[in-house]
Parts: C-alpha cells; structure tokens; sequence
C-alpha cells in the first residue's frame, strides 16, 4: 500500500497540471471506465479542491460523444450521488 500511495504522489506532482485539473482529469477518467466507486471518490476528491458541481457535471457532459448516453447517465447518477450526501 505505501508503494502505492508513494506512485500517487509522484504521478500528482510529474507534470503542469494543477490540482483542480487533475481531480477533473481522474475524474473523466473514472466515468469513462464506468467505475462508481471511482466516480464517487473522484466526485467526492474533485470537490474537495475547490471544483465546482457544475465542473463535475460538465465533465460528464464531455463523456456523452465518447461513451454514449446510457452510460454516461448511469455515470452521471454516481456524481449526482455524491452531491446528495
């Protein structure tokens, strides 16, 4: 686990990327994988560094050209989740 951990840390740290990007990137990562633990994780993480609701939700919107529509609403309802709790 703390390879792990210590893979994540360098990977957060590799590039330009800042902190809101990068949760949004995990983020359409997650949905296009249609993982919902991920997505809600990455919801949950994505807000917690300052994203906004309708910066998760504009990356689902994002995911519709590349996943479909069912899939990206079933996706959808995982971040929606997240904003519920």
């Amino acid at each position: 686990m703390q390879a792990v951990e210590a893979l994540g840390e360098v990977t957060q740290s590799a590039g330009p990327l800042d902190s809101k990007t990068r949760a949004l990137v995990k983020l359409a990562i997650a949905i296009g994988a249609l993982r919902d633990g991920a997505v809600h994780s990455h919801s949950r993480r994505a807000l917690e560094v300052g994203c906004t609701p309708d910066e998760l939700r504009h990356v689902g919107v994002l995911a519709i050209t590349t996943i479909g529509f069912p899939s990206t609403m079933a996706a959808m309802s995982w971040v929606e989740d997240i904003f519920r709790t």
